[in-house]
């Protein structure tokens, strides 16, 4: 199985006021099922802010609210769980404002699932990938940027064909 250097691709989704959205990463540079190459994603970084980076979360006093994301192989309407096959990475920010003052008082980022928590990473097949994103009604604006460390590889006809379809 040959292997190449690793490399970054980075991709950004905004969100707002209940509203899933979406966005297309494309991977056909890389991924050919057919031409024996596929994609691995080894580590995945995720970057949460408001509409502005470095603005700071506004939260109304005494609500809590959220930004959920997922990257997934195949086009998503909302939100899935882990046991949809598509989903390659999710997590969820959380913050709240207990009512002492402007801004928030608790902030928590959770990653439910990424590829570094697999041994060999998640290996991709599609010329596609879908990164979502989902602020719920309580806040503005949400985005979410993922910065992806990915190998090309090389797999026998079969498996490349095999892994593809697995992934649809």
């Amino acid at each position: 199985m040959a292997k190449s250097d690793s490399f970054f691709i980075r991709a950004t989704v905004t969100s707002a006021g209940g509203n899933f959205a979406q966005t297309e990463i494309p991977l056909g540079s890389y991924v050919d099922a057919l031409g024996k190459s596929v994609l691995r994603i080894h580590n995945i970084a995720v970057q949460t802010y408001p509409t502005v980076i470095g603005q700071d979360w506004v939260v109304p006093t005494n609500t809590q609210t959220n930004l959920s994301y997922q990257l997934t192989t195949q086009s998503q309407t909302a939100l899935v769980d882990a046991t949809n096959k598509s989903v390659v990475a999710c997590g969820r920010l959380d913050i709240a404002n207990d009512g002492s003052g402007t801004g928030y008082t608790f902030l928590s980022q959770d990653s439910d699932i990424l590829p570094q928590m697999w041994e060999n990473g998640y290996l991709i097949a599609v010329e596609e990938l879908y990164l979502g994103g989902d602020a719920d009604a309580q806040m503005a604006t949400g985005t979410v940027t993922i910065v992806m460390e990915c190998t090309v590889e090389t797999l026998s006809q079969n498996a490349a064909m095999a892994l593809a379809l697995s992934q649809q």
